[in-house]
């Protein structure tokens, strides 16, 4: 009997250590999806996906008309690979639904990516992947949340990278008002948003029950509020205001860098060189700490990037022809940070606050470095501050925190109508801070 449960101890302590080190590393393929943006492979990068008519666009369908995804990837083993794609549904909260896939799929429910070309010209050899969907003989047939995630060799165990998506059908309409936030100087900092839902042609039988809003702002997760209640009822109309949940933090217009040429340093970019080994590596300036800087207005990209290559001659397909670069960050920080770690944060690390993200104190240079292998192109970032215990990251700390900031605001509407067992997506609407 002592065996027999020294045995199961035993079993179980290796079962949570080996969890807990899973748990710690970037790339764990554990054969569990995660219902999130991830990346299972080192070889894969520069993963995007975005709705076709342009690269910066978010992940979101509109289920009555004729829009597609297009997911494009890296992959640095530069062969040739078997992969496909699938879908995963998804409720409100991200937790896989209970329908079957023949509820929310029609036609067939795997894609094979036949889309692939090799790198030219570049240090870096990679094969570039490609697909877009839905297509004629993959459908959507609801509304709500959804995870694609791609496999190899037909084996859907073997996960490659998982992405978030949205798919709506706009059942009733978001009116929204932006104004400052008001208490404790919080006018100056943050930005609260009131909206009403009309449903003049839709039933809602029990909206504080069946009715879900959330509210993300640049189409962060980590940040996105979730639970918040109507706070008048009409006949037709649910308004939203007085709600502490529905007010964020302005934040700052993001950082950037321009790595489009490897010949040319540009205003970000302090060296540019290629190593003994023929590796890329451009040196950012250092950065400074934006706490106390006055707000300045310039356009960005909300966190974005857009892969691009200046050097090239004649037409240039960049998605084979720009070439990967190691990039170096560098924050100036007097004392270590006693509140947590530090993290490079926006689409450029899939807004995920990972080992590979998070930045380390040099105690020789006084401040917090980190590294990033980076397609060429220009991008958007900030640094966030995280005690890595809650998922969201504090951008305020280095950044600074202003009212008057540009932000782009998503309002999600999801119902669970009695007698369903999912949350569909029937209001959507995306809205800027600055043009209103």
């Amino acid at each position: 009997m002592r065996l027999f449960l020294f045995t199961i101890f035993l079993v179980s302590s290796l079962a949570l250590l080996s969890q807990n080190q899973k748990e710690e590393d970037d790339y764990v393929n554990d054969n569990v999806l995660k219902y999130d943006d991830y990346i299972y492979k080192p070889n894969i990068k520069t993963v995007q996906m975005h709705e076709s008519s342009w690269e910066g666009a978010p992940a979101i369908l509109d289920l009555n008309t004729n829009q597609q995804l297009d997911l494009e990837f890296d992959d640095l083993d530069a062969d040739q690979k078997q992969y496909s794609i699938t879908f995963a549904h998804c409720n409100a909260d991200w937790t896989p639904s209970d329908l079957m896939i023949s509820e929310y799929l029609s036609g067939f429910f795997d894609l094979n990516i036949l889309n692939f070309n090799f790198s030219v010209n570049t240090a870096q050899k990679y094969t570039h992947y490609k697909i877009s969907f839905p297509q004629q003989n993959l459908h959507f047939s609801k509304s709500g949340n959804y995870v694609m995630y791609v496999y190899l060799n037909g084996d859907k165990k073997d996960l490659v990278l998982s992405r978030r998506f949205l798919v709506f059908d706009n059942q009733v309409t978001v009116a929204t008002t932006f104004r400052q936030a008001m208490g404790n100087d919080e006018q100056y900092n943050k930005q609260h948003l009131d909206f009403t839902i009309y449903h003049s042609t839709y039933n809602l039988t029990n909206p504080f029950v069946d009715l879900k809003v959330v509210i993300s702002q640049n189409n962060r997760f980590d940040n996105a509020v979730t639970n918040i209640k109507p706070t008048f009822l009409a006949n037709n109309s649910l308004t939203y205001s007085l709600d502490d949940k529905s007010t964020f933090n302005g934040g700052n217009e993001f950082r950037f860098f321009d790595i489009r040429s490897l010949r040319f340093v540009t205003e970000k970019v302090k060296k540019i060189y290629m190593d003994e080994n023929l590796k890329n590596h451009a040196v950012l300036n250092s950065e400074e700490n934006r706490l106390v800087k006055p707000y300045l207005l310039y356009p960005d990209l909300n966190g974005g990037f857009l892969i691009r290559n200046s050097n090239a001659l004649g037409s240039v397909n960049m998605d084979v022809e720009a070439d990967y670069v190691y990039v170096d960050f560098f924050l100036p920080y007097t004392t270590p940070e006693a509140n947590g770690n530090f993290y490079v944060m926006g689409k450029l690390t899939d807004w995920r606050m990972t080992k590979l993200s998070k930045m380390k104190y040099n105690e020789q240079r006084f401040g917090y470095e980190a590294q990033l292998y980076l397609k060429q192109g220009y991008y958007n970032y900030n640094f966030v501050l995280s005690n890595d215990k809650d998922k969201s990251g504090d951008e305020t700390k280095t950044e600074g925190n202003h009212w008057e900031t540009e932000n782009d605001y998503y309002f999600l509407v999801y119902h669970r109508k009695i007698g369903t067992y999912y949350d569909a997506l029937i209001g959507y609407k995306k809205v800027n801070s600055l043009k209103r």
